[in-house]
């Protein structure tokens, strides 16, 4: 395998992958993809306590998954990105596809 692939291979891990790792980190990414929202916005939102949507969206903004713009009092934050989201419904097709295979022969087998 080419060496150039490889480093890229180790740099989308590291800066994407870990960053997907937790379904809630994957919600707040979804939760942002329409516009800014804050910390106490988005904990409503998911119904989660704020300093778990706090923590998440560090890691998210560490591995520049999203934005943080401060006003006055506020952090807003929102997409760097809105091709992540895209990438984000294309693992879902593929999820639903597997699933569906899955199905598809579980009930070829009854």
């Amino acid at each position: 395998m080419n060496a150039q692939l490889l480093r890229e291979i180790d740099a989308l891990h590291a800066q994407l992958c870990e960053g997907l790792a937790d379904p809630k980190r994957i919600a707040l990414l979804y939760a942002v993809r329409d516009g800014e929202l804050t910390v106490n916005q988005l904990a409503e939102i998911l119904d989660l306590p704020q300093a778990t949507v706090s923590r998440h969206l560090k890691i998210l903004r560490e591995r520049k998954l999203v934005n943080a713009r401060r006003d006055g009092m506020n952090v807003f934050y929102s997409l760097t990105n809105a091709k992540v989201v895209s990438a984000l419904d294309l693992l879902r097709q593929v999820l639903n596809d597997n699933l569906n295979r899955s199905a598809a022969l579980a009930k070829a087998l009854v």
